[in-house]
């Protein structure tokens, strides 16, 4: 990154995602009323009285937790520490000054880095919070950051501590890439190996990455955005306010991503969940690539592969244009495939076809296997435009839409797949009813 680094720290539960998502002006970081929400690093660009910088929540840090995941959130907002340029030190202006506070302080202190010092949850942020004087972190700045108040002066502090640096242009986003798949499928893992450094925390534990998180990779010249997701179990296994809101993250970063990744664990093949998180990736009209991981760990002969295709082609019927790609995360097994994989199915996502050479392929189809007919009328196609790409859209005008049986429809639309290649993407055919009069 381009931009200056700040890092937001502190206990667990202080309000650091809530000062956090005020001040990058969107919801990014889950805010509950409990602690542990926030678990891996979350960046947001901010621009401040035309200084640029990039803004990383971290999880709570609890210093003497001997608890796994503690642990790796201790960790993960240790990195973001160790590569910020300003740290931001946030308590809470309601409990007042805890043993915990104190040893963090001394922690960033044997930083040497500059601390603006945020005192957050109070009545009157305007009021300078003195007790605060004895953390030895300078000057205290009192905040709500509930309801916005006092965050200009922190924000104020930070640019000065960072010194004058003008914003830039923006940062290309290049091709968005969203990792999706069930809890433990190695989503994280993937994305570690992918960009080359332990970005998002991995453990055995599921349900361990709750936020979706971007982060930038440059390979070959091109810049891609890798979106890791929390892990999609069935709606009746979801027991905590947090996983729910995790999980309509990563429904959204489906919805934001240019190309998604299904990751699918090898070693419980293709399950019912996998189908229903390749459908909604389906119906959203996303060109993806499914990504069987842990094939490490398979016992293989000369037709495991084969076999293993032949499973996901039964599973997924509905999209008989996925491209498959088998890979082991933690080995590095073909991980470098995925992001050509992704590139392709992206390229035919965007495959524009001229009218002439579609209405040329149609009628061939149809005279190969003419339409069919209703209560004595035949279905007329009388020709078909693209409307759209990514997702690829036909629309066909015909006699009547209604004599159209989805049969022939598919018939259709695999004739267009064996045409132009649309592997890896979905396309849509829609129906327009005209009069032969109108045409």
């Amino acid at each position: 990154m381009s931009n200056k680094l700040v890092a937001v720290v502190g206990r667990p539960n202080v309000g650091k995602s809530t000062f956090f998502n005020q001040v990058a002006g969107k919801r990014i970081s889950i805010t509950l009323d409990m602690p542990g929400v926030t678990r891996d690093r979350i960046y947001a660009d901010v621009e401040w009285c035309g200084h640029a910088f990039t803004m990383i929540d971290t999880g709570g840090i609890d210093i003497k937790s001997d608890d796994v995941m503690w642990q790796h959130i201790r960790r993960q907002a240790e990195l973001a520490v160790d590569i910020a340029d300003v740290i931001l030190f946030m308590v809470d202006g309601k409990q007042g000054i805890l043993n915990d506070d104190y040893r963090i302080a001394t922690y960033l202190r044997h930083t040497q880095k500059p601390v603006v010092l945020v005192v957050n949850k109070l009545d009157n942020p305007g009021e300078k919070p003195y007790d605060f004087y004895a953390l030895g972190l300078g000057d205290p700045y009192g905040v709500s950051a509930e309801h916005a108040k006092g965050i200009g002066d922190v924000l104020d502090a930070v640019v000065e501590a960072l010194g004058t640096t003008a914003a830039p242009d923006a940062q290309e986003e290049g091709l968005k890439i969203a990792v999706v798949g069930k809890p433990n499928a190695g989503k994280s893992s993937l994305v570690n190996k992918l960009l080359g450094v332990d970005r998002t925390i991995v453990s055995d534990i599921a349900g361990t990455t709750r936020d979706s998180i971007d982060s930038t990779l440059k390979r070959n010249g091109k810049t891609y955005t890798l979106i890791d997701t929390a892990g999609m179990r069935k709606q009746k296994a979801i027991g905590e306010d947090v996983e729910y809101y995790s999980v309509m993250r990563a429904l959204a970063s489906v919805r934001r991503a240019d190309v998604v990744l299904l990751v699918i664990d090898a070693q419980t093949e293709i399950t019912e969940q996998d189908v229903k998180i390749a459908g909604y990736i389906h119906d959203q009209g996303k060109p993806s690539v499914v990504v069987i991981n842990k094939w490490d760990v398979i016992e293989k002969d000369n037709d495991t592969v084969n076999r293993y295709k032949k499973i996901l082609s039964n599973s997924l019927k509905f999209m008989d244009y996925y491209r498959p790609v088998f890979v082991s995360a933690l080995t590095g097994q073909r991980v470098d495939k995925i992001l050509g994989e992704a590139e392709i199915a992206y390229t035919n996502a965007c495959r524009r076809v001229s009218t002439g050479t579609l209405n040329d392929v149609i009628a061939d189809l149809i005279a190969v296997n003419e339409p069919p007919t209703k209560n004595g009328r035949r279905l007329k196609i009388y020709y078909t435009t693209q409307t759209d790409v990514c997702q690829p859209t036909f629309v066909m005008f015909v006699n009547d839409d209604q004599l159209m049986h989805f049969s022939y429809k598919r018939y259709l639309e695999n004739g267009l797949r064996k045409a132009f290649d649309f592997s890896g993407t979905p396309i849509k055919l829609v129906l327009r009813k005209k009069q032969e009069d109108e045409i």
